[in-house]
């Protein structure tokens, strides 16, 4: 049987190989950690690190909560009774070239005193500049650990994050996407074994994935114009958290500590007023290919 604590310690662990890879990469800072309690129960370890020399801002979080929901989740989620656990990592890192994209990751578990569970997460990918090499590249490495696994689960749960990281008010996928799923449970054909396995494997394929995209793009030369444009984009990623990320709200409903949650936000980020790239520039290519449905595995 897979516990909440099996499942736990393996996010405590994946914390731990995340944060030394990414402080191996970076090469100049390391990560901070503050280790806090939640007052409804539970508690977690926030990792930051800023400022480095390939890393501007970027967050690497664990947590492993419980107590009882608030009557507005219990409600969206059916239950009768109001007790929970929920365990899991959050990371998102924010570079400082322009040239390396940003990504974002979450893995979580999730049950209930009635005895239900289920696991969530996924992966996506929010280039400044979408180079469609990098992007095959992603998106390959996703398809093939989902299909070492289920070969139903990347068309489906590609599907699921370009529906779920898309900007309505823009009309614009917030990136490149990644895969998404939520209440993955236990069916006639998929044990919970197969698919906390499942659920390691793609937890395990962040550093192999992000180190290869950040050794490619981090010594590339950028300007200014660029720097900017890294400034826009980041803008477009805190709308999307702020008003349509599932997580976030979550968190604010149920008096989760607000620097965590918040620590996906960057350290900068710019709005200009109806700004407007110029004919056939990168910038453009990038909005034109801001779309759902791309096949970006072949």
């Amino acid at each position: 049987m897979i516990t909440k604590d099996i499942i736990s310690s393996f996010f405590k662990t994946l914390q731990n190989d995340i944060c030394s890879a990414l402080e191996k990469a970076d090469e100049k800072n390391n990560f901070s950690e503050e280790i806090w309690q939640r007052e409804g129960g539970g508690g977690g370890c926030s990792r930051v690190i800023q400022d480095g020399k390939v890393i501007e801002k970027g967050g690497v979080n664990f947590s492993a909560v419980h107590g009882k929901l608030p009557e507005n989740i219990q409600h969206a989620l059916k239950l009768k009774a109001p007790g929970f656990y929920a365990t899991g990592i959050s990371i998102i890192i924010h570079p400082q070239n322009p040239m390396v994209p940003i990504i974002h990751a979450n893995l979580r578990y999730f049950e209930t005193d009635e005895g239900k569970n289920w696991f969530g997460g996924g992966i996506d990918l929010t280039p400044h500049y979408i180079v469609k090499e990098d992007a095959r590249f992603f998106h390959q490495q996703l398809k093939k650990v989902c299909d070492e696994h289920d070969t139903s689960y990347y068309p489906k749960f590609k599907k699921e994050a370009d529906d779920y990281f898309f900007i309505p008010h823009r009309n614009e996928t917030r990136g490149i996407g990644g895969i998404f799923f939520d209440h993955l449970v236990e069916t006639e054909n998929t044990s919970q074994k197969d698919i906390f396995e499942f659920v390691k494997a793609i937890g395990n394929s962040f550093i192999p994935i992000y180190g290869h995209l950040i050794e490619k793009n981090k010594n590339i030369p950028f300007t200014e114009k660029q720097k900017q444009w890294q400034l826009l984009r980041r803008g477009r990623y805190v709308e999307f958290n702020l008003v349509y990320d599932k997580g976030t709200k979550f968190g604010l409903d149920t008096a989760g500590r607000i620097e965590s949650i918040l620590v996906s936000l960057p350290k900068n980020a710019s709005w200009l007023y109806n700004f407007i790239p110029e004919k056939n520039s990168p910038e453009e290519k990038t909005l034109d290919l801001l779309k759902k449905g791309l096949n970006w595995a072949t």
